[in-house]
């Protein structure tokens, strides 16, 4: 995950990381890292690369010189200024921030667009669930022409969930799964891959406390070994990305590096 690679921004744990971003991708190549999923925040977002074209001529030559894709982008915007939650004044500039988006992550081959239905951007009426399947779905076209996929991460339980992306075809409409939400939540891995396995397209690793936050990997309530071992076995082939603690002392490449063997070890016992 974006960000994972550089200092602190204002002590958040996730936050784009407007003066070290470059420097990310040959962080990534030294650690043999060959994808980063970007992070876009609500704040400054017609100023983020990803958004401008000198910006992502800039990302898709880092791209090509240190071989770290871009498969991915995580819209922390969309949680911090939920479309699905505002009156229709303010949703038409947020709207337009979403086609924004989709354009641009078509522009320079992101693949995926994760939409957090979590914190702030978690739904509690039935009109913000209307809201957000009434624009999302009406954009089908435009997203399988341009090939870009939109992912949920989601806090519904594993059979709710699984209903509600009954509305959202399955060509252009998916799931992120998220192990740190569910540990802290307090689901069950089986049941939660049993429920929707085929709707997963992008998996975030993550450890957390039961009704806490993020912890280092091994450190909290998440079965990684358990969790991953089922999605493989659901027939999942697509990427891992670590969303994972940051480093108390301040060494994130060696704490990201550590996170990344446990979890490639964990995939490869999973294949036995």
């Amino acid at each position: 995950m974006q960000g994972r690679l550089s200092a602190l921004v204002d002590g958040k744990i996730q936050a784009f990381p407007w003066t070290e971003w470059r420097e990310e991708f040959p962080r990534a190549k030294a650690l043999g890292l060959t994808r980063m999923e970007w992070t876009i925040d609500q704040e400054r977002l017609r100023e983020n690369p990803l958004t401008t074209d000198e910006g992502q001529q800039q990302v898709l030559a880092l791209s090509r010189e240190n071989g770290v894709r871009i498969p991915s982008l995580t819209g922390d915007c969309f949680m911090q200024a939920p479309f699905w939650k505002v009156d229709s004044v303010v949703r038409d500039a947020l709207v337009n921030d979403l086609d924004l988006l989709i354009a641009a992550c078509s522009g320079i081959g992101i693949e995926f667009v994760v939409i957090p239905l979590v914190d702030n951007g978690k739904i509690e009426r039935e009109s913000e669930s209307d809201t957000l399947k009434r624009v999302l779905v009406a954009r089908r076209e435009t997203l399988a022409k341009r090939n870009v996929k939109i992912v949920f991460e989601s806090d519904l339980p594993p059979r709710e969930l699984a209903r509600f992306m009954e509305a959202f075809p399955a060509d252009v409409f998916g799931i992120n799964y998220d192990s740190g939400n569910s540990a802290s939540l307090g689901y069950d891995s089986c049941e939660e891959i049993e429920a929707y396995a085929g709707r997963i397209l992008n998996v975030h690793i993550k450890d957390r406390i039961r009704g806490g936050t993020t912890v280092p990997l091994g450190t909290g309530n998440a079965d990684l070994a358990r969790a991953i071992r089922q999605i493989e076995r659901s027939g999942y082939t697509g990427q891992y990305i670590l969303q994972t603690a940051r480093a108390a002392d301040g060494d994130h490449s060696a704490t990201l590096a550590k996170y990344r063997d446990m979890t490639v070890g964990w995939i490869e016992d999973a294949a036995q």
